[in-house]
């Protein structure tokens, strides 16, 4: 029987090329020992994971790296994963250890290697690191003079909308390798393409396997490809289209809802006027477009505030096209933070490795937004600031888009 993934699917994938027998990415790979770096979402139309694909096709696989929350997608956030081993002897090897040298494999884990074929589904944003733990395999990958595959997946926003500047000069992180916008609308194999021309890499180290059938407007739910979580709080297509604005929150005190069955869409603390900023920012926006702000209590049941009761609020998404995120969670932060100045705070701790800048500082992509907040300074000037950025970033990356 024909499954109902296979029959309405409009988009091959990298990795379904592979699968479908596509001898024009075959005949490079086959004969030749080849590492994978991958996670849970690496599957085909089918729903087998690329390993498997890339063995029954030939492709003989000799190593495995996992990038952050490992290859097995089991840890949590900024969780270092170890090194670990297979019961058929193929070693698995950790991008998301206890320091930054980690995040690259080092040139003994290249060694007896050809090839790696990175199959890494993105969510679209900047702070989701999987992109950069990409473009640090190929920058590892050209240096030890071994090709990288990159297979690429949609983008679950779509490649069209883009949303919040690049950063400043000096805000780059594990959050924000290379200087794109916040909601990026771009691929994985776009992005490496880009770090590739922009770093000088020797074209030949770097091939982007491309899908069949995308278009840049299409959201994920277009493709008629299964959606597999890419990471632990990464449930649904709705917490990946809240999460250019929801991962803000990890720069705060407030729960982003780690701990709770919708994280990012859920969010609050135990002090949290929820009903009041609800109403605040519902009243600046003149409506939310695409969105409904719902109150409601919760208690996480690990990270921030764990079970405690929170008083909170969920972002229900209403039009998948219509919603931006990003300037609705800058808008929710701000409200919270005027509504509750001796008890909302930004976070100190490190944070992705980095300790002598404030996160939300690395997830804007500078310090304006935090300023803003903290003087009362005035937030709609920011927005349009962001606007104006994310525009000159939607012309800048129009040298290396593939669709």
């Amino acid at each position: 029987m024909t499954s109902r993934t296979s029959r309405t699917s409009r988009v091959r994938t990298g990795l379904d090329r592979i699968a479908q027998g596509d001898d024009e990415v075959l005949r490079k790979l086959r004969g030749r020992r080849v590492g994978l770096c991958a996670h849970p979402a690496s599957v085909d139309t089918q729903l087998r994971h690329a390993r498997f694909v890339l063995e029954a096709a030939g492709v003989s696989v000799c190593a495995l790296f996992g990038p952050e929350h490992g290859y097995g997608g089991e840890a949590q956030d900024m969780i270092a994963v170890g090194d670990a081993s297979r019961t058929e002897d193929v070693p698995v090897h950790s991008l998301y250890g206890a320091s930054p040298e980690d995040l690259s494999p080092r040139p003994s884990l290249l060694k007896g290697l050809d090839a790696i074929v990175v199959d890494l589904q993105d969510v679209g944003s900047r702070y989701y690191t999987f992109v950069w733990t990409a473009v640090l395999v190929l920058r590892a990958a050209a240096r030890a003079g071994i090709e990288t595959f990159v297979l690429d997946r949609p983008n679950p926003l779509g490649g069209v909308v883009v949303e919040g500047g690049a950063q400043r000069a000096g805000y780059q992180s594990f959050v924000g390798l290379r200087d794109v916008a916040v909601r990026h609308g771009m691929t994985i194999g776009e992005l490496c393409v880009m770090a590739q021309r922009e770093e000088g890499i020797e074209p030949a180290a770097l091939h982007v396997v491309s899908m069949l059938g995308y278009q840049r407007e299409m959201l994920f739910e277009d493709t008629g490809l299964p959606w597999v979580l890419p990471s632990p709080n990464m449930p649904t297509l709705d917490t990946a289209l809240v999460y250019p604005g929801g991962c803000l929150l990890e720069g705060t005190n407030l729960s982003e809802g780690r701990g709770s069955t919708r994280p990012f869409e859920i969010f609050g603390a135990p002090f949290l006027d929820a009903a009041a900023i609800a109403a605040r920012v519902t009243a600046a926006d003149g409506g939310i477009p695409g969105a409904v702000l719902r109150p409601l209590t919760f208690s996480p049941t690990f990270h921030k505030h764990a079970r405690e009761r929170c008083f909170g609020l969920q972002v229900h998404v209403t039009d998948r096209r219509a919603l931006r995120s990003y300037a609705l969670y800058l808008r929710l932060i701000a409200a919270a933070f005027r509504a509750h100045p001796s008890q909302a705070r930004f976070r100190t701790e490190t944070y992705e490795f980095v300790s002598d800048r404030p996160a939300i500082d690395l997830l804007t992509g500078g310090p304006e937004f935090r300023r803003v907040v903290e003087t009362g300074g005035d937030l709609d000037d920011l927005l349009a600031g962001d606007a104006a950025r994310a525009s000159a970033f939607f012309t800048a990356r129009a040298p290396y888009l593939l669709y």
